[in-house]
C-alpha cells in the first residue's frame, strides 16, 4: 500500500458503507452526475476499502437517458430505500417536465421517513416543487434562479455553490458537486482523505458553499473598471424598477455624458442598450422557466407596457414572447438554455 494510501486509511471509519442513492430524472447532465459519483470512487479507492456505495434509481426503473444522449441502466426503480442512505436528485434541461407526479410524490414519502435528500444542478427544483425546500436556503444553476425564486418565493434562494441546510442539500450545476461530495467526505473521514481525493482529480480549487457560481462582473465583462462593475451590479439588482442613466451616473459620481463614454468605449454600447439586454436577458429566463403571463414577466422585468415589450423583445431575438413560449423544447441561445 503506497504512502497516501496508509494515511488515508488511518482516518477512514470502520462504519460500514454509506450508500448514495442517485435518482436520475430524463435528461440530467452528466457532468453533475459525474462529479458526485467519482469522489465517491476515489475515496475507496485511496483507502483501499469501501468506504461509499451508490445505485441508480429512476422512474421505470429500466434505464435513464442524460442530455448530451448516453444512456444508464437503474438498479431499481421509486421504491423504499434504506433509512440510512442518501438521496441526490440528478436534474437537467426540461425540469418543469421531469419533474414528474411520480418523482413528486416518491420525494414526499422518502423525506417523510427521514431520509437525507439532495439535488444537483436543476435537481434543486424538484425538491422544491415537493416542497421540501420550503423556509430552506438553497441554490441552483444560475440560469434557473430568475424562475425558480418566481415559482417558489418560499425558498431561499443564494447564489452559492453548494447549500447544505440539516438534511436538505442543492448544487448549482456543473462541477459545484465535487464540492459538495468533497466536504461529505472531509466530514465522514477527514480533510485529508477530502484532499487526496482533490489531488487525483487534479482539483486545485476546492470551494466552500460561501463561494459564488458565477464569475466577477469585471471578469464576465473582460473589463476590469470599479466604476463600470459597479454600475452594472446596480443594473442586475433593479430590474424590476429600473433606475434611469443620470440615477446610475450620479450614484458612481459621474455624469451622464461620463457614464454614457465609459460604455461605448469598453462595451461598444449605450447604458441604456446594455440595460435592456439584461432586462430582456431575464425575461426571456421568465418565459421559458415559468407559467407567468407575458404581461406579468412584463412588469417583472420593469416593462410598463406590454406592446413596449413585445417590440423590445422582437427587436432583440427577432421572435415574439408568445412565440418564445412554443420553443422552449429546441436549442436556443445562451439565456434561453436549462442548466448546464
Amino acid at each position: 500500500m503506497s504512502l497516501l494510501s496508509r494515511k488515508a486509511t488511518q482516518v477512514a471509519k470502520s462504519a460500514a458503507p454509506r450508500r448514495f442513492v442517485f435518482l436520475l430524472l430524463d435528461k440530467f447532465t452528466m457532468i453533475n452526475f459525474a462529479g458526485a459519483i467519482e469522489p465517491l470512487r476515489l475515496a475507496n479507492h485511496v483507502v483501499g476499502k469501501t468506504l461509499y456505495t451508490w445505485a441508480l434509481c429512476g422512474e421505470g426503473g429500466v434505464e435513464k437517458t442524460c442530455s448530451n444522449g448516453a444512456t444508464f441502466k437503474l438498479d431499481f426503480g421509486l421504491t423504499d430505500v434504506e433509512r440510512e442512505d442518501t438521496v441526490l436528485v440528478c436534474g437537467g434541461i426540461e425540469i418543469q417536465k421531469t419533474t414528474t407526479k411520480a418523482v413528486v410524490n416518491w420525494l414526499r414519502r422518502e423525506a417523510r421517513r427521514g431520509i437525507a435528500i439532495g439535488g444537483l444542478c436543476t435537481g434543486a427544483y424538484s425538491l422544491a416543487k415537493a416542497g421540501l425546500l420550503d423556509g430552506k436556503k438553497a441554490t441552483i444553476h444560475w440560469e434557473n434562479q430568475d424562475g425558480f425564486s418566481e415559482d417558489f418565493e418560499q425558498v431561499i434562494l443564494t447564489k452559492s455553490v453548494f447549500v447544505m441546510e440539516g438534511n436538505r442539500w442543492s448544487t448549482a450545476g456543473g462541477i459545484s458537486s465535487i464540492d459538495l461530495m468533497l466536504r461529505i467526505i472531509a466530514s465522514d473521514h477527514g480533510e485529508d482523505l477530502a484532499n487526496n481525493v482533490a489531488d487525483l482529480m487534479i482539483y486545485s480549487a476546492i470551494r466552500t458553499d460561501q463561494d459564488t457560481q458565477r464569475l466577477s462582473i469585471p471578469t464576465r465583462i473582460g473589463v476590469r473598471h470599479p466604476k463600470l462593475s459597479q454600475v452594472i451590479q446596480m443594473m442586475e439588482g433593479n430590474i424590476e424598477d429600473p433606475m434611469t442613466p443620470a440615477d446610475l451616473a450620479d450614484k458612481v459620481g459621474m455624469s451622464t455624458r461620463q457614464l454614457e463614454r465609459l460604455f461605448r468605449r469598453y462595451l461598444n454600447r449605450s447604458p441604456k442598450r446594455y440595460y435592456m439586454e439584461i432586462r430582456l436577458q431575464k425575461a426571456r429566463n421568465l418565459l421559458m422557466q415559468t407559467d407567468m403571463s407575458v404581461i406579468n414577466v412584463a412588469l417583472a422585468c420593469g416593462f410598463a407596457s406590454p406592446s413596449h415589450f413585445s417590440k423590445c423583445y422582437r427587436s432583440h431575438y427577432n421572435t415574439t414572447p408568445y412565440r418564445e413560449r412554443g420553443t422552449q423544447g429546441a436549442p436556443t441561445p445562451l439565456m434561453g438554455r436549462l442548466s448546464i
